[in-house]
């Protein structure tokens, strides 16, 4: 099948050469011309046989905007869009709407599987008519792991679906990271563990709390046994947010998640006001002891 892709970083440039490895006719754009097979979109649009189908993996938000309010003008009637970047599922409904004036369709593709994706096969969750997603079946089938379909791929809904299950995707992914930081911290502590590498990567077979996310625990540690190189201020890129503002509209609790993502936002403090509000309220009403900031110079 041919097929445009625009947007060739990380995930993007391993998914072209997964899908040529495939057999698929992969047209590749991205401004960086040192990657691209084209030089622009519409020089993309010109390539593809009609009707086109062109998948697009760009950050979120006015990039990926862009970049579809751009291809509407230059595609046409019968084309399809995949937007399999990380967008907000709110995002995707008008997406379609603005695509649909001019009869082109358009899939929402949750992916998962990162820089491994090329060798392992990628997770997919997609929202769409059935007659869109079946048009792009040969695509996803050569993208997903090996083995059941089902164990790789869903068609999860109408428009929107698949970015709303792939921001759960995430939120969930959020709470994993925080439970295995919590323990490899908790197992560096205890004098009586040797080697918290040792055990961490022990747990990759035979246990309740073997994963992927463990494995490479396990592989950043041997790497690193202190993790002395890497600083502990960690960013979010928004889908641990939207679920959590999902969570609260929908009257779910999700403690753990939110959890996970308040923790990323305490990492970015040098100090702590709420802390030390905490430690000024103990010495006014009891007297407690606080640790003063030493003076500079």
């Amino acid at each position: 099948m041919q097929m445009g892709l625009i947007g060739l970083g990380k995930m993007g440039f391993n998914m072209r050469q997964r899908l040529r490895e495939g057999g698929h006719d992969v047209v590749g754009y991205d401004p960086r011309p040192e990657v691209s097979d084209v030089a622009t979109l519409a020089g993309l649009a010109e390539k593809l046989e009609t009707p086109r189908t062109v998948w697009v993996m760009v950050p979120s938000g006015p990039v990926t905007n862009e970049t579809v309010v751009s291809l509407a003008g230059v595609l046409s009637s019968g084309d399809l869009v995949v937007d399999g970047g990380n967008s907000r599922y709110t995002e995707d409904a008008p997406h379609a709407a603005l695509l649909a004036e001019r009869g082109i369709g358009f899939i929402d593709a949750g992916v998962s599987g990162g820089i491994w994706g090329l060798t392992e096969g990628y997770g997919l969750m997609v929202g769409g008519s059935d007659s869109d997603v079946a048009r792009v079946m040969p695509i996803f089938d050569t993208l997903r792991p090996p083995g059941p379909a089902a164990d790789g791929f869903v068609h999860a809904g109408p428009v929107g679906a698949g970015h709303y299950a792939k921001m759960v995707h995430n939120g969930i992914e959020y709470g994993l990271m925080m439970a295995y930081a919590e323990g490899y911290e908790l197992l560096a502590a205890e004098p009586l563990i040797t080697d918290t590498q040792a055990v961490i990567q022990a747990w990759t077979n035979g246990t309740v709390v073997r994963s992927w996310l463990q494995q490479l625990l396990a592989k950043a540690l041997s790497e690193d046994p202190a993790f002395s190189d890497i600083s502990d201020y960690t960013e979010d890129s928004g889908e641990g947010r939207w679920t959590v503002e999902e969570a609260i509209n929908h009257r779910v609790p999700t403690p753990v998640i939110a959890a996970s993502l308040f923790a990323r936002f305490a990492s970015r403090q040098e100090q702590s006001p709420t802390m030390k509000a905490v430690s000024a309220l103990r010495n006014q009403f009891g007297g407690h002891a606080v640790k003063r900031t030493p003076l500079s110079g």
